[in-house]
C-alpha cells in the first residue's frame, strides 16, 4: 500500500467534502477513522515506523533510515544562494537515493541554489493561485469543487515533496508534480491541469454576477 497517495487522496477528499458544505460533525469521525487508520498502517510496517523516529532525531538516524533526508539537507547547502551550476550536481552520483524522482528537489537547490529553489516553489504558488481562481470562477457548483480539488491535488503533493526533502516531515516518496521523472506522474499532473484549462474556458465568459457561489448550508432555526 502506497501511504503517502492514500493521505494525499484522503487529505483532499475531507477538503472538497469541507469546501462542499459538509457539516464539522460528519467530518471529524472520517478523520478520526483515518488517523487511526493510518497509526495502524505504520505500527504494521517496521520500514514506515522507523521513518517516523529518523524525522524525529534525523542526526541520530543519518547513517540508516535518515541517510536520504540527511543527504538531502547536505545538497541544498552545498548548493548556497547561487548553486554548481546546472548539470554539476554531485550528489546525484550515487549519493543521493531516488534522486532523479522523489528527491529531485535536493538536485535544484544544489545546482541552481537557493535562487532555482526559490523560484520552483514561487511557480507552485502561481498554479495554486491560478488554479484556485479559475475554480471561482467556473459556471456551476460541480466546476468549482472540481477545479478546487484539482488545484488542492497538485499544491499538496508539492507540498509534501518539498517538505520531506526538507526534512520538515517523513519520508513519504511522493514525485514532484512537473519536475520528477515518471511517465505516469506527468500524465495525471497534466490531466489536472487540461481540466482546470477546460473549466476556465466554460467559465472565464460570464459576468461577475451570473456566477455560482459555493455556500456552506445554514443551520434551520424555528421562527418565534
Amino acid at each position: 500500500m502506497d501511504l503517502g497517495n492514500a493521505l494525499l487522496a484522503t487529505l483532499v477528499a475531507v477538503s472538497i467534502m469541507f469546501v462542499a458544505g459538509s457539516r464539522i460533525i460528519y467530518i471529524l469521525p472520517i478523520m478520526t477513522l483515518a488517523g487511526g487508520a493510518l497509526w495502524l498502517a505504520i505500527q504494521k510496517v517496521p520500514n514506515r515506523f522507523e521513518r517516523i523516529l529518523a524525522f524525529l532525531d534525523l542526526e541520530a538516524y543519518k547513517d540508516s533510515w535518515g541517510l536520504q533526508q540527511w543527504i538531502s539537507l547536505i545538497a541544498f547547502g552545498s548548493g548556497g544562494v547561487e548553486g554548481r551550476g546546472l548539470g554539476e550536481g554531485v550528489m546525484k552520483m550515487s549519493y543521493l537515493p531516488e534522486a532523479h524522482t522523489d528527491f529531485i528537489f535536493p538536485m535544484i537547490g544544489e545546482e541552481m541554489g537557493f535562487r532555482g529553489t526559490a523560484f520552483t516553489v514561487f511557480l507552485f504558488l502561481c498554479i495554486a493561485v491560478a488554479g484556485m481562481t479559475i475554480a471561482s470562477h467556473a459556471p456551476n457548483r460541480f466546476g468549482k469543487l472540481l477545479g478546487f480539488g484539482l488545484t488542492l491535488l497538485l499544491s499538496l503533493e508539492a507540498i509534501l515533496n518539498m517538505s520531506v526533502t526538507t526534512a520538515l516531515a517523513p519520508n513519504k516518496g511522493l514525485p514532484l508534480p512537473f519536475v520528477s521523472y515518471g511517465g505516469s506522474s506527468l500524465m495525471a499532473a497534466m490531466i489536472c491541469i487540461g481540466i482546470l484549462i477546460n473549466i476556465h474556458r466554460q467559465g472565464v465568459h460570464l459576468k461577475p454576477g451570473d456566477l455560482a457561489v459555493i455556500k456552506r448550508k445554514k443551520r434551520w432555526t424555528p421562527q418565534v
